[in-house]
């Protein structure tokens, strides 16, 4: 069975209100829900980034069709910053604040706090969250799950059954603790984050694949009735070392290879050419062997623009 529900409800300004929409789905012969484990797949923090809605259709649409398997709480959130996804706009709107170095937030703070504390007060309790985002408009990412090295022993097991391409454990501490993942996990939610993608598009196979994922994730921890798929074990930031490639010319960029291939030192990345004058103004190489995760999408860049992630020691 599932419900349709309005979890938060803020007030606006010119008689408007905020809603903040939640798909539960429970066992079909459920009397009571107390007690049942509870899951949550969230996305939309970020306005611009839309593959995690095609991955909550495919999930609704499963959970719809085999609600005999359900054997406890799994709820949807497709759009954590609604405002953001009706107006195609990263940030919270007329704030400019992105919503995920707010948390946990607070009440008696301004709206996009507000959103966070009530989202953050909506979700504790779960067992197990997973937080779905894009990249943005620049950069395409493998399908990739990012965690703190603090929560890496807890979330690790679980990253495996995802079936996921690149695990990146980092410990970027100043940008982690105002995320909604990390406020999860202090609060004894295991929240992994995934990563894949590019801003303002849907990449399907990556849909379909972090689907399966997803259903996996959930067998494991009991939610669902359905057995689990052996799947790739992911790579591991712990296993090598991270490499940016940022540019050192302004002008457009040429890639030479495509995403997500492994690559040779020394192998052509792309160059940065200038339409004025014809000329080749960089040529980047890679600098080790290793993962192609990250390649530049929108062309145009700057002195300074990130161009590619490779992460080395895989040949």
């Amino acid at each position: 069975m599932n419900t349709l529900e309005d979890v938060i409800t803020i007030e606006l300004p010119v008689s408007e209100t905020l809603k903040i929409k939640r798909n539960r789905f429970y066992p079909d012969n459920a009397t009571s829900l107390e007690g049942l484990k509870r899951a949550s797949i969230v996305t939309g923090t970020h306005g611009d980034e839309l593959e995690g809605q095609y991955v909550l259709f495919l999930l609704s649409q499963w959970l719809r069709q085999n609600s005999h398997t359900i054997r406890g709480i799994i709820d949807l959130y497709p759009a954590l910053n609604a405002l953001g996804i009706d107006s195609i706009t990263r940030s919270v709107p007329f704030y400019n604040v992105d919503l995920n170095r707010v948390f946990p937030g607070s009440k008696n703070d301004f709206l996009p706090a507000q959103i966070a504390e009530g989202i953050v007060e909506v979700i504790a309790g779960s067992a197990l969250a997973i937080d779905i985002h894009s990249s943005n408009i620049f950069l395409r990412e493998i399908p990739q799950v990012r965690m703190s090295v603090e929560y890496a022993p807890q979330l690790l097991p679980l990253a495996n059954y995802m079936g996921i391409d690149f695990v990146w454990i980092h410990d970027a501490v100043t940008v982690l603790e105002s995320t909604f993942a990390h406020a999860m996990n202090t609060r004894g939610t295991k929240t992994l984050v995934v990563e894949m993608g590019v801003g303002m598009r849907v990449t399907q196979s990556y849909g379909h694949d972090l689907l399966e994922g997803i259903l996996n994730v959930l067998a494991f921890e009991g939610l669902i009735l359905r057995p689990l798929k052996a799947r790739k074990l992911p790579i591991t930031s712990e296993k090598g070392e991270v490499f940016y490639l940022n540019a050192n010319a302004s002008g457009l960029f040429v890639p030479a290879l495509e995403h997500s291939q492994r690559v040779k030192a020394g192998e052509k990345i792309g160059q940065i050419v200038s339409a004025l004058t014809g000329e080749v103004l960089e040529e980047i190489f890679s600098p080790a062997n290793g993962l192609l995760f990250t390649l530049r999408e929108y062309p145009i860049v700057y002195e300074g623009s990130l161009i590619a992630r490779i992460f080395g020691g895989q040949s």
